[in-house]
């Protein structure tokens, strides 16, 4: 018989020393106010499971409602990386059958559909004139589930955009893996799938327009490929682009596994700053809130995700026209919570159209 002690990272785990600095960041916390839906809290449940208590609905909520945004590592003054952890503790739960219902379905979905949606119909439908697009390139977009299915137009602009410099696309895009990962349930498949399309391209450069996406890239795929995110791309071509300004006003919101994560700071706000005027929110950086969708809180925990981005939406300074940001998540998440959000790619391609 299985042994009920889970077989985490002891070690990382007793680094915390229990302060309660992660507290006063953890925007779960923030909405929830119960220990258990803090970082420290989640520190203790996941110090119990390792010795040898069996989870309950209790353990699975608090474990499950973080958003890994990475706020709770940035300030921890003993260096812990909780988000690391919990993953791993999902995976280990997961691994034993110990799943919410939202974690199944998020599952089959994906495994069922290779998208995170569940949806059926073709990923590349965005896609106009496939007949021209080039089968071997250097570089390939990587669109992702969300662009792919609920902002084709989206990913249509973004290629049109990214085709000026060679650009290819998978014939056959799989979801990256990213919504496995963090909940649980293992990735691999979609992963080699993905990394075959790409090898048949002969790309060494995967662009992409989603943070998680770019995370999971970055993370879970061979080092030998070149990954970089639209506002990384952008900014290396910025004088290739001859943007003309707009006159908007925008905010720009850091994505948690663009920013904290990959410390992509510089790069969106080179690249709004060539087009319009840029007022920075209220948290910024490093200490930008999260928005509230990652880590399978979105799916599992709707109304607690709203809450956090309708929280996130406090820090818009007056008088923007728009929130910008990174990732088709955070777009989604924002504008259902009532934000005016757009991707960069689409204030891009604004400043094109009108030169």
């Amino acid at each position: 018989m299985k042994s009920s002690r889970m077989d985490l990272d002891l070690r990382s785990i007793n680094k915390c020393i229990r302060c309660g600095t992660c507290r006063s960041v953890c925007p779960v916390f923030e909405e929830v106010g119960w220990e258990s839906s803090s970082t420290r809290g989640r520190m203790l449940v996941m110090k119990r499971l390792s010795d040898g208590s069996r989870p309950d609905d209790k353990d699975l909520s608090s474990l499950n409602t973080c958003t890994t945004c990475g706020l709770c590592s940035e300030s921890c003054p003993a260096g812990v990386i909780p988000p690391e952890l919990i993953m791993d503790s999902r995976r280990e739960l997961a691994s034993r059958g110990v799943m919410t219902l939202e974690q199944m379905k998020l599952a089959r979905a994906i495994n069922e559909s290779g998208n995170s949606l569940g949806d059926p119909s073709s990923r590349l439908g965005w896609l106009k004139g496939s007949s021209l697009v080039p089968e071997k390139a250097d570089c390939v977009y990587f669109a992702g589930c969300l662009s792919s299915y609920r902002y084709p137009e989206s990913a249509s602009r973004t290629f049109e955009v990214l085709r000026r410099f060679g650009a290819t696309v998978l014939r056959d895009e799989k979801c990256c893996g990213s919504p496995l990962t963090r909940t649980g349930s293992p990735a691999a498949r979609f992963v080699d799938h993905n990394l075959a399309q790409i090898d048949d391209t002969g790309a060494q450069t995967v662009i992409t327009g989603c943070a998680g996406c770019y995370a999971a890239l970055k993370k879970d795929y061979p080092k030998r490929l070149e990954v970089k995110s639209i506002p990384e791309f952008l900014a290396d071509h910025i004088s290739e682009l001859r943007l003309r300004r707009l006159d908007l006003t925008v905010a720009y919101h850091d994505p948690c596994h663009l920013g904290r994560y990959h410390h992509v700071y510089d790069q969106p706000r080179r690249v709004i700053e060539a087009i319009c005027n840029l007022r920075e929110m209220k948290s910024s950086r490093e200490k930008s809130r999260c928005c509230g969708g990652g880590g399978g809180v979105r799916a599992g925990y709707r109304d607690l995700s709203l809450r956090m981005a309708r929280r996130r939406l406090e820090d818009v300074p007056e008088g923007v026209d728009y929130i910008v940001t990174s990732c088709p998540l955070c777009i989604r998440n924002l504008s259902d919570a009532g934000g005016k959000a757009i991707d960069l790619l689409e204030l891009v391609a604004r400043a094109i159209h009108q030169s």
